[in-house]
């Protein structure tokens, strides 16, 4: 890349030098209608509205294998985008870089004024960039109330030795962050379980407490990795209502890689598609079930047998079912 880039992955001003890494300021979390996060401006998660993702020409490859290839696409603030492909498409590739933990080969990922491209994981967490995973991360023994604490950290301006003393100023910040927590946990569903060990949950709740420990980040952009993947068709219902209330009451932006294909045409404002690591089509959910290349990637060539509606589209793997509906 032709720029020079600070600690916090912005651009570094001609002539200029960073001299640190700057420290996002502790912010007081809002309502459950609202969301604070970390200060600073460009793609941080300062509270103000969402930041505009840009993924351009964005190539990984593995000892000679190419996973990514010159894929692109946007992220529009407030909105929800599905990132949607056959198995090995490339989906979790993209979605591991856009969150540091792989690294591109080529290209560049900007949220709002950042280069993520050139950023670990922590920052650009502390960014305000949140993710939930195809298989559950969460730690079974401890219960909800402390796995969504983890959601915290990043928020967290307390040191080790004022926790440690129980010093006020500790005290009152994690009295703060408990009743986040709480906020949170009433708005995914999971006010009475709160004291329960992850562990005995049903799999489909622990989806909830993991959606909920990304919302205790206060992110501006949450990356959605399968979400209701082994899920009943009632708890996908319920999830795809939740991921749904998220956009519309926390403006939060959502990008959603998910083979459930009723849910994602009935989520989603525009669908980027897939295939062999190479994008092959873009736009609104119902240009992109119709287009033959996407047909053709999930179903293979068109032939007579073939089952369209009057309108020329074809239900997709997992639409036809109806379970992804809200």
């Amino acid at each position: 890349m032709s720029e020079t880039y600070q600690p916090d992955g912005t651009a570094l001003p001609t002539g200029a030098r960073s001299s640190h890494a700057e420290t996002p300021a502790e912010t007081h979390a809002g309502a459950p209608g609202s969301h604070g996060g970390a200060g600073g401006s460009g793609g941080r998660g300062d509270g103000g509205p969402p930041a505009r993702l840009t993924v351009r020409d964005l190539t990984v490859r593995f000892a000679g294998l190419t996973a990514l290839d010159a894929v692109g696409f946007t992220v529009e603030p407030g909105s929800v985008h599905a990132v949607i492909g056959p198995n090995g498409a490339g989906k979790s590739t993209c979605f591991n870089v856009l969150s540091g933990v792989y690294r591109a080969t080529s290209g560049s990922v900007r949220f709002g004024d950042a280069e993520l491209t050139v950023l670990p994981p922590h920052r650009i967490a502390a960014l305000g960039v949140a993710r939930t995973f195809q298989n559950i991360a969460l730690s079974p023994r401890l219960p909800v109330r402390d796995n969504l604490m983890l959601g915290r950290h990043r928020l967290t301006r307390a040191g080790f030795l004022s926790c440690g003393l129980r010093l006020p100023s500790a005290r009152r910040e994690a009295a703060r962050h408990g009743e986040r927590v709480e906020e949170i946990a009433a708005f995914v569903g999971l006010t009475g379980l709160l004291a329960t060990p992850v562990g005995l949950l049903p799999y489909g709740v622990q989806k909830r407490v993991e959606l909920a420990r990304a919302l205790c980040m206060e992110p501006r952009l949450l990356l959605l990795d399968e979400p209701v993947a082994g899920m009943t068709g009632g708890e996908r219902r319920d999830m795809a209502g939740l991921i749904a209330a998220v956009r519309e009451s926390l403006g939060i932006s959502i990008l959603l890689v998910e083979h459930d294909m009723g849910m994602v045409m009935r989520l989603a404002d525009t669908v980027t598609v897939l295939d062999f690591g190479r994008r092959i089509a873009h736009g609104p959910p119902e240009e992109v079930q119709s287009d033959p290349g996407v047909v053709r990637a999930y179903l293979g060539t068109a032939g007579p047998d073939e089952t369209a509606d009057r309108n020329g589209t074809v239900d997709l793997p997992g639409e036809a079912d109806g379970e992804g509906a809200p």
